[in-house]
């Protein structure tokens, strides 16, 4: 079983040969001593890594919003909502993808902050508890 800093080794840009360790899992671990999204980001700083998963759960619940959010107003000039409605899109899709390379950092706190963002951004921004009236979203359901 290896340990949870590996040991790697790589040659820097003077052609020496030196090992540093490395904060990679491939399986889920319960700990704040982590790297997500960034190199070195939170470390082993306990206040970075509750920031970080803050930051996943904001992330989660704004890909929601930006899956419900109906921001177009009808009749507007179809070129120009197209070109917003790709942009939102892009958008969504990006932050989408950040959310789901930090779960891939298989830190069990990570994966329950993005779980958690999304479905409670799902119970505000998509269910019928909080919507004020039947909305058409600007955006296609994801796939």
């Amino acid at each position: 079983m290896a340990s949870m800093a590996e040991t790697t080794s790589a040659w820097n840009t003077t052609g020496l040969h030196v090992h540093r360790k490395s904060l990679l899992h491939m399986s889920f671990y319960w700990g704040h001593k982590s790297e997500i999204l960034f190199s070195g980001w939170p470390g082993c700083n306990s206040g970075m890594y509750a920031l970080a998963l803050i930051l996943v759960f904001a992330l989660a619940m704004v890909v929601e919003w930006l899956s419900y959010c109906s921001i177009i107003k009808p009749g507007a000039n179809k070129v120009a909502a197209g070109f917003f409605q790709t942009a939102m899109h892009t958008v969504r899709a990006g932050l989408s993808y950040m959310v789901m390379l930090a779960v891939m950092s298989f830190n069990g706190g990570v994966f329950l902050a993005a779980v958690f963002g999304h479905a409670i951004g799902f119970l505000v921004f998509g269910s019928k508890a909080f919507r004020k009236a039947e909305k058409v979203p600007d955006l296609p359901p994801r796939k």
